[in-house]
């Protein structure tokens, strides 16, 4: 016996054209299934523990930036963004507040709930007619 595979549509189409009767012997008709995974979103906080340096070099440079503005634009002192710039970059440097150790950092992340779900995928007729087997896959 030699098993065919042939849509639907011929099938129909020799029944009509040869006016042959849908009479088969031995059909079976298997419904096929597929699993899935579903995936919800949802989202959360999650915090950790994060090393932070005690360096001051920022607020230094922040405060020297600024002392040099200040100074060249403060009387009509020779070098005066030079002078302004040092003074500011000993007091940022002085005022810093930066300390080493670890900082609590949180933010939003999404994370995914998964589903595992069976669904049906599609059908599979076979049937034997005038001594050859026939197999059709179909959708319900």
């Amino acid at each position: 016996m030699k098993k065919s595979i042939v849509s639907a549509t011929a099938l129909s189409f020799m029944l009509v054209v040869f006016n042959i009767s849908p009479v088969f012997a031995d059909t079976q008709v298997q419904d096929h299934y597929k699993n899935v995974i579903h995936k919800t979103p949802h989202n959360v906080e999650v915090c950790y523990d994060k090393s932070v340096s005690g360096d001051k070099t920022g607020d230094t440079l922040r405060g020297a930036i600024l002392g040099g503005i200040i100074g060249n634009n403060v009387g009509d002192i020779n070098n005066g963004g030079a002078i302004g710039s040092v003074i500011g970059g000993m007091l940022g440097h002085s005022n810093s507040n930066a300390t080493g150790g670890t900082k609590r950092v949180c933010q939003i992340e999404t994370r995914y709930t998964e589903k595992s779900m069976r669904i049906y995928s599609h059908s599979k007729i076979t049937f034997e007619y005038m001594g050859k087997t026939y197999t059709l896959q179909f959708e319900k």
